[in-house]
């Protein structure tokens, strides 16, 4: 049987560079869409973070009263090298993450109670160490400065940042942000920052790190201003009109980074509604 022409013929240029200008197109419009869905998913994953933490912070407080503290020093030494994010890493997981000591004093150098002795006078871990996603300060920071670069902190679930820990390459996200209220206080406008609900100073050490961009570019953290004012305009309710009142005045303030890596940014997540500024 014969064939003509017309039914041997393969596809000409034309065709084909029409058929890949419509893959290209397709493909332009599938990437955002897949871009939207994974920061979804890292959104909600954040989110459940959070959530955990929440209720590992309410176990803590049954069991010794209130919740951990979050004062940017070592509570023996005065030293400012052991911020709020460090603290909330030790009482949930301990200084060594093995436990955590009820004899802790809160301090960025005392070991006294964090050795291989003392496990059986510990709490058992209050979070899942799998899934926490703790690093030790100095593996996520060249210079961590008057931070301790072996102390850990509890990183959000936006993994941007590799690093090698053992010998082997990991996926890090930004410290996890925690703020304790002092419930003595009734204003957010007290002249001295220690008097006020909350303390802008308590994780301030930490936002001036070096932030997630692999270029090592020293990031811009809204919430990284020295003078405390976008910290108070950020975690203030904008529902209270009649004076400056932030959300949560009785507990604690959790505040991740969100996608970009910045403090203070639209995309941040935390524990609360943040009110950000343009």
């Amino acid at each position: 049987m014969k064939h003509s022409a017309e039914e041997n013929r393969g596809f000409t240029l034309v065709e084909l560079l029409t058929v890949l200008a419509i893959i290209t197109m397709l493909i332009g419009m599938l990437v955002p869409a897949l871009n939207t869905v994974r920061r979804f998913a890292k959104e909600t994953k954040q989110k459940a973070q959070l959530a955990s933490i929440d209720a590992a912070l309410v176990t803590f407080r049954n069991d010794y009263g209130d919740y951990p503290p979050s004062r940017n020093f070592s509570e023996d030494t005065g030293a400012q090298n052991y911020c709020g994010a460090l603290k909330l890493c030790e009482a949930l997981l301990g200084r060594d993450l093995m436990g955590f000591h009820p004899g802790s004093t809160w301090s960025a150098t005392d070991n006294t109670f964090y050795n291989p002795g003392t496990l059986g006078e510990r709490k058992s871990r209050y979070l899942e160490l799998a899934t926490t996603n703790a690093f030790r300060l100095g593996d996520l920071y060249a210079d961590t400065g008057n931070l301790r670069n072996e102390t850990f902190v509890l990183c959000d679930a936006f993994t941007t940042k590799k690093i090698t820990v053992g010998g082997k390459t990991a996926k890090a996200g930004a410290p996890i942000l925690y703020y304790r209220a002092n419930t003595a206080s009734t204003s957010l406008e007290t002249p001295a920052a220690n008097e006020r609900i909350y303390n802008y100073m308590h994780n301030q050490e930490l936002i001036g790190l070096k932030d997630f961009d692999d270029d090592g570019v020293l990031g811009e953290h809204p919430l990284g201003d020295t003078t405390g004012a976008y910290f108070y305009t950020y975690i203030t309710d904008p529902k209270i009109v009649d004076t400056a009142w932030p959300h949560r005045p009785d507990s604690y303030l959790l505040i991740t980074a969100g996608a970009d890596g910045l403090y203070g940014t639209a995309d941040d997540i935390c524990n609360f509604e943040p009110n950000v500024q343009p």
